[in-house]
């Protein structure tokens, strides 16, 4: 056993998933206050459950303006 899966395997802390304005995801313990920019998006547990969570809704890892920039950017053929 590697010592980050170790610790991970010892972390009996409870996060929240969080998201700011990009669409942007991170977890973030839960005896912190959420840092600005930030905002709870309902989901807490468990490291593991939540960054499964993450992994499972974050499809588009571009920032949002890149991604409503190049939506609206004419396609060249």
């Amino acid at each position: 056993m590697t010592q980050n899966t170790h610790q991970d395997a010892q972390d009996d802390v409870q996060y929240t998933v969080v998201i700011n304005d990009e669409e942007q995801y991170s977890i973030w313990p839960t005896f912190r206050d959420v840092p600005a920019g930030w905002r709870e998006v309902g989901v807490r547990g468990a490291k593991a459950a939540c960054l499964e969570h993450i992994e499972s809704v974050w499809t588009d890892m571009r920032p949002a303006s890149l991604r409503r920039h190049m939506d609206a950017a004419p396609t060249t053929r």
